[in-house]
């Protein structure tokens, strides 16, 4: 999508500028909670979906009475990190383990080079330029955060979650992000209000980039 400059930006890079390797992970998470093939497991666990698990295997034959069904429209292809974080999730997993995976961290590290040869990423120290600022400010403008899911487009929530990470999830995913543990989860304290804590891989990652590990259908 465009900042109003010659910058592109897709929300996977938004979400790395902006956060880090763990929002550009928790936007994969959400893309493919979006399409089907992820859900929540255990409390702050990730597993893939009934439907995904089914659709990665093999068809059983059809009978010799029954003809062949008709074959399916295939989805869009993945992007690269997204691919990765499905295939982290052979086995039920936390954020902070898919984000480990050797697969997930060649995926990001493809898309942090990326980003440094168009000048949005500093190596040394590892930190978004200006003009990653610039562009992550015009694209916030152009984009303000959304206070429904209804009626939104797929890609249009993908950078809202891109773009504003945790408050985004609590309006479009609540639930999923939650049990999910993409969220923290308030509490209350008797005679002290609420707190907020994280559950086991919680949180979306801080606001500003950081090389290290920091940060659809119906929810």
């Amino acid at each position: 999508m465009s900042t109003g400059t010659s910058i592109r930006l897709r929300p996977y890079e938004v979400a790395l500028l902006r956060g880090g390797p763990r929002a550009a992970v928790t936007v994969a998470v959400v893309a493919l909670h979006l399409r089907g093939d992820v859900e929540a497991g255990r409390p702050g666990r990730l597993r893939t979906s009934e439907a995904s698990s089914e659709a990665a295997g093999q068809a059983p034959p059809p009978q010799a009475s029954q003809a062949p069904p008709a074959p399916a429209s295939s989805p869009a292809p993945l992007p690269p990190l997204a691919e990765a974080v499905r295939a982290a999730l052979v086995r039920p997993a936390g954020l902070p383990q898919v984000r480990d995976h050797a697969d997930v961290r060649a995926a990001l590290a493809e898309l942090q080079a990326s980003l440094r040869a168009a000048g949005l990423l500093r190596a040394f120290p590892p930190h978004r330029t200006r003009t990653a600022r610039r562009a992550l400010d015009a694209l916030s403008a152009e984009h303000p955060l959304p206070t429904s899911r209804k009626g939104l487009l797929e890609s249009d929530a993908l950078l809202a979650v891109a773009l504003y990470g945790e408050p985004a999830l609590h309006v479009l995913v609540p639930r999923f992000a939650l049990r999910a543990g993409l969220i923290t989860r308030a509490e209350v304290t008797e005679g002290k209000g609420f707190h907020s804590r994280s559950p086991r891989g919680g949180g979306t990652g801080g606001t500003a980039y950081s090389c290290g590990g920091g940060g659809g259908g119906s929810d």
